[in-house]
C-alpha cells in the first residue's frame, strides 16, 4: 500500500491545527487540576494491629468522600499514609472512621497534618529552565545529525520540525487532560508529568527514524524531487512505525484497564501521547520539511 502523504499533507495540517487548537482554548477555559504534589494538602497515618487492607479496599472504603485524588502509600508491614487534597476535621474523622472499619487500629497510631507541596516553586522553576535547555540540545543534535544533506533543505529544519510536531504530541494530551480535570476531577500528579516526559523522548525518536531514512534515499535515490523522495521514506518507515507503536499501545490499554486506579491515568497520558507522538511523525513532522521547501521557493521567486 502507497500512501501519498505530501499529497494531502494540507488536511494532516488542518487535523492538528484544529486538535491543538481546541487544546490550547481547553487549556485556557478550564486549566489543569494539579494534585497535591503540586499545591499541597493533608497527610494521614495510620498502622493497623494485623495485617493492612489493601490500597484498592482503602480506595474503595473511601469512595464517597471528596478528598481529590488521594495517594495510598503502605509503610513498613502495618502501616498506610494517605496524601489527599486540604479537608476539615469533619471529614477527618470521616476518613478515620472507615479506616477503622477495614481492620484493628493501634492506639494512639494516627496522626494527622497539613503538609506543603513536594514540588515546590523553586524546583518547578529548574524543571522549566531544564526542560528549554533540553528542547535547545535537541535542535542542534539533530541539526548536526542531518548536517550532510543540509540540501535542499537545511539541517537545521529537520530539528524544528520534531519540536513543532513534539509540541503537538504534548499540547493535545494535556488538553484532553483539562478536560478530564474539569469534568471528572483527573489531576496532574507526578507520575503523568513523568509520562509527558516519556512522550518527549518518544516523539523525537520517532521522528528521528523517519528523518533518518530521508536522509538515506537523498543520498542513495537521488529522486527527481524531494516530494517523492520524503513521500518513499514515509511509506518505507510507515510499517515499522505503526508496528513499534501498535505493541506499545497495546501493553499500554493493558495497563489502563487492568493496571488498578494508581496506573490507570500514567498510562492514559502515554496511550495518547504515542498515538499523537505517531501520527505527528507520519503525517506531521515528515511532510512539514516538503512545505519548508514550498515556502523558501515561493520566497525566492518573489
Amino acid at each position: 500500500m502507497y500512501i501519498p502523504f505530501i499529497k494531502h499533507r494540507k488536511i494532516f495540517y488542518l487535523i492538528s491545527a484544529i486538535l491543538v487548537g481546541l487544546s490550547v482554548i481547553s487549556i485556557f477555559v478550564f486549566g489543569l487540576k494539579f494534585g497535591i504534589d503540586f499545591t499541597g494538602g493533608s497527610l494521614l497515618t495510620i498502622e493497623y494491629k494485623t495485617q493492612p487492607p489493601t490500597v484498592l479496599e482503602i480506595r474503595e472504603s473511601l469512595k464517597g468522600l471528596d478528598l481529590g485524588e488521594v495517594v495510598v502509600q503502605p509503610v513498613g508491614e502495618k502501616g498506610i499514609i494517605l496524601r489527599m487534597k486540604d479537608i476539615s476535621e469533619k471529614t477527618h474523622q470521616e476518613i478515620l472512621g472507615k479506616l477503622k472499619k477495614l481492620g484493628e487500629v493501634e492506639e494512639g497510631s494516627a496522626s494527622f497534618q497539613s503538609i506543603g507541596p513536594v514540588i515546590g516553586r523553586e524546583l518547578t522553576k529548574k524543571t522549566k529552565i531544564v526542560v528549554i535547555l533540553a528542547l535547545i540540545a535537541i535542535l542542534l543534535y539533530i541539526a548536526f545529525s542531518f548536517r550532510r544533506v543540509s540540501r535542499p533543505v537545511k539541517s537545521y529544519i529537520y530539528g524544528l520540525t520534531s519540536l513543532i510536531a513534539l509540541g503537538h504530541d504534548v499540547l493535545i494530551p494535556l488538553g484532553i487532560f483539562s478536560i478530564l480535570g474539569k469534568f471528572l476531577g483527573v489531576e496532574i500528579t507526578i507520575p503523568i508529568i513523568t509520562a509527558f516526559l516519556t512522550v518527549f523522548g518518544y516523539s523525537i525518536n520517532d521522528s528521528v527514524v523517519v528523518f533518518d531514512r530521508v536522509r538515506e534515499n537523498l543520498l542513495r535515490l537521488r529522486e527527481p524531487t524531494f516530494d517523492l523522495t520524503v513521500e518513499k521514506s514515509l511509506n518505507q518507515t510507515l510499517t515499522r512505525s505503526l508496528n513499534t507503536s501498535l505493541t506499545t499501545l497495546f501493553v499500554l490499554f493493558a495497563i489502563f484497564f487492568f493496571g488498578g486506579e494508581t496506573l490507570k491515568y500514567f498510562s492514559l497520558a502515554l496511550i495518547l501521547g504515542i498515538g499523537f507522538g505517531t501520527y505527528s511523525s507520519l503525517f506531521l513532522a515528515t511532510p512539514l520539511l516538503v512545505s519548508f521547501l514550498r515556502f523558501k521557493e515561493r520566497r525566492y521567486r518573489e
